[in-house]
């Protein structure tokens, strides 16, 4: 797993709890089905089953792969529009490429972000580059969906791309666990991702016997997803595995273990976990719109097909397909 590694006794270390911290408890844990996504791509999806009360600010999360693919089978998505949330797209192992009608773009590799506000509307395509679909590989990486507030549903569209060994590095307690700063604060450290939406996004690698002890603000949710292997979350250890979602009570704290023994070829714990500000106003999500109103989705599928969400570039990427040149 590529993503941005280090060494932990190297690192700032998160402060220990304090005698008034108490220890946020598991409220569900849930299992995410598989499904395809784009032009046929692998996911899982973590949100499944789950409130949008206790997801608030987030709406969606897909975990895309992780997947070995064979030369001529990647899958993208084709132009597609949004409207009214951000999308983050984290690329943990592979690479994407990424183009919108604003003039953003770029490619998505080994531990990077592309965080994309699509506000009044944006139309983008995220595609695995040419090289990748006839070459074949790994390719693992998680897209995630952030509300936006009804203020700032509007917002001029935004594209920001943080690299890999732009995240801020951080070590547990015992040195046992990475924790990557993806955006938001832990513990007086914050990462580059710049939210409309207060939210902290954190992914963690917690080596097999050890334990995260993170502290997290009271005023977010907590949700703990699991990227790969086997562990434990919460102040009583509530068995969590590759694919499952823990949602937590209200704390000061969240606490990750990894079981002792992992699989070969998922040597530690991988683990997303993500926090908001919840945002507590109607949510009408279709497709790709997240607006406040049936009225205003309504709107938005008419802005889109007058043209109003901008328009594909002439130069424009497109979805690969192996065996002949991309369509222009």
């Amino acid at each position: 797993m590529p993503a941005i590694t280090a060494n932990t006794l190297a690192l700032p270390r998160v402060s220990p709890p304090g005698p008034a911290d108490t220890e946020r408890p598991v409220r569900s844990i849930t299992t995410g089905p598989r499904g395809f996504e784009g032009e046929g791509f692998p996911v899982v999806r973590a949100f499944a089953g789950v409130s949008a009360a206790a997801l608030d600010p987030f709406v969606h999360m897909d975990q895309m792969g992780e997947v070995e693919y064979q030369p001529g089978e990647p899958r993208g998505t084709d132009w597609h529009p949004h409207r009214g949330f951000e999308t983050v797209t984290y690329m943990i192992d592979g690479q994407f490429a990424h183009q919108d009608s604003h003039g953003g773009g770029g490619l998505i590799t080994d531990g990077a972000t592309q965080w994309m506000t699509a506000g009044s509307g944006i139309l983008h395509i995220e595609t695995p580059p040419a090289e990748l679909v006839d070459s074949g590989g790994v390719f693992h990486g998680v897209q995630l969906w952030v509300n936006l507030p009804k203020k700032d549903k509007f917002a001029a569209p935004r594209y920001q791309a943080i690299e890999g060994g732009d995240v801020k590095l951080l070590s547990s307690d015992d040195g046992g666990a990475l924790v990557r700063v993806i955006a938001g604060d832990i513990d007086g450290h914050r990462g580059p991702g710049v939210t409309h939406t207060p939210i902290t996004m954190v992914h963690a690698t917690i080596e097999p016997g050890a334990r995260l002890n993170l502290p997290w603000n009271r005023s977010h949710n907590a949700l703990v997803y699991v990227l790969s292997g086997r562990g434990a979350v919460g102040p009583v250890g509530h068995p969590i595995h590759q694919g499952q979602l823990a949602v937590l009570g209200p704390g000061d704290r969240v606490t990750v273990a990894a079981e002792p023994s992992q699989e070969s070829r998922r040597p530690a714990l991988e683990v997303l976990i993500l926090g908001g500000e919840p945002i507590r106003e109607p949510v009408f999500h279709y497709g790709p719109f997240v607006m406040n109103t049936k009225g205003e989705l309504i709107q938005a599928l008419e802005d889109y097909q007058a043209g109003k969400f901008g328009h594909v570039p002439p130069d424009a990427l497109m979805p690969h397909r192996h065996g002949r040149r991309p369509e222009m």
